[in-house]
């Protein structure tokens, strides 16, 4: 989902995002072209529908006959034996994953761990921890990755964070990473913020009275977003920090929009083979790019129905919320950002009725903003932001 470079002027939108921020009237006249494409994707989906429909039934009506059945069954065990498999692997892989970086002096300055969590559907979800190995945390952040992604890719800023005394707890969504789940495919965005609550509670158990923050990145911010609405989630937190959070985001074509709906009940694994540019830029540092795209845990392939309905479907409920956000946030965002819309992060900002909240718009960054050339600037900018945050509630 990408947009144009530009954040000010009239980019030609690529694949998502709205960045322009205006509304279009749908309806200049009864009979414009805008709503006859309309009613010809209405028609269009509603044959594709009864399509869909029709064809279930022939296979699954009274006149099958047991070997069809049979065979029906045998090809369903065996894709959850791939899957089942495909999770053994990539779990194999998250444990390869490198918890530390390289110390020049030979010390070890921060303690970490990996672990399995029981998900809110009994569903394994890999976990990391990073903690300071000689001093107790002054605060925890949890971390939540964005779309295609996994926990371990933010070690840098994990020690980093370690560095200032603070633990750092990150989670693989639901079939990310090393978690339970078919590869790049999430049923529910709700799912995530139920298996965030889920994390929550064993951090609280393990570590009362550390005061806690959640950092999202790209979908995973609107995931953090969202979560933060609900008052119990609400809290247990400090605050919250989103960087290139996905707010503001549209199909690639209408028709897209229309279908998604129904097929994502329909037939919700099926890939639009052309709603995913593979190797999109999103940072300016060539190795961090090319580290990001040769990752055998960062999924390429094709976006699935459910998935991209799902991140549609989060992305309206914010827009329609964005004054009921009271919690305390920092929200960061890519001028450039061809995968999110930074605009809708400065409406985000406007919009909400929190207090104490703050914006960091940085000229001519792309997406991944923990990825960047100052990666390390930026990482310290949000430390400072949580210093601040905490130095608040004392008053």
């Amino acid at each position: 989902m990408e947009r144009g470079a530009g954040v000010g002027g009239r980019d030609e939108m690529m694949m998502t995002s709205g960045a322009t921020g205006r509304i279009v009237p749908v309806f200049r006249s009864v009979l414009s072209r805008r709503a006859l494409l309309r009613l010809a994707v209405a028609v269009q989906t509603l044959f594709l529908w009864l399509l869909l429909l029709v064809d279930r039934r022939r296979r699954a009506g009274p006149d099958a006959s047991p070997s069809s059945e049979a065979g029906s069954g045998k090809t369903r065990r065996r894709r959850m034996a791939a899957e089942e498999e495909d999770v053994r692997r990539r779990r194999a892989l998250a444990e390869e994953v490198v918890m530390e970086e390289d110390d020049a002096e030979g010390e070890r300055g921060t303690r970490w761990a990996t672990f399995l969590v029981p998900g809110a559907r009994r569903n394994a979800l890999f976990c990391r921890l990073w903690a300071p190995a000689a001093a107790e945390m002054r605060g925890i952040l949890v971390i939540i990755h964005g779309l295609n992604e996994h926990s371990g890719r933010y070690l840098h800023f994990a020690e980093q964070l370690t560095t200032c005394g603070f633990g750092v707890y990150a989670m693989d969504w639901i079939g990310h990473g090393g978690s339970d789940g078919l590869h790049g495919y999430v049923p529910s965005l709700d799912y995530v913020i139920e298996d965030i609550e889920v994390l929550l509670d064993k951090i609280m158990e393990e570590n009362p009275g550390v005061p806690c923050f959640l950092l999202g990145h790209s979908t995973g911010g609107a995931v953090v977003l969202k979560a933060s609405l609900y008052p119990h989630i609400r809290e247990r937190l400090e605050g919250i920090i989103l960087t290139s959070p996905a707010i503001r985001v549209k199909p690639a074509h209408p028709i897209v929009g229309a279908v998604a709906p129904i097929f994502s009940l329909v037939a919700p694994k099926f890939q639009f083979k052309g709603a995913n540019k593979r190797g999109i830029p999103v940072s300016r540092d060539p190795a961090a790019l090319l580290a990001k795209y040769s990752d055998p845990l960062v999924y390429t392939g094709p976006i699935r129905v459910r998935t991209g309905h799902e991140i549609l479907r989060i992305s309206s409920f914010l827009l329609h919320n964005l004054k009921k956000v009271t919690i305390p946030f920092m929200v960061l965002h890519g001028t450039a950002d061809r995968v999110t819309d930074p605009l809708a992060s400065q409406d985000l900002y406007n919009e909400a009725a929190s207090r104490h909240k703050d914006i960091r718009l940085y000229d001519g960054f792309l997406h991944d903003l923990l990825f960047e050339p100052e990666r390390d600037e930026i990482g310290a900018e949000i430390i400072d932001w949580m210093d601040r945050t905490l130095r608040l509630q004392t008053v």
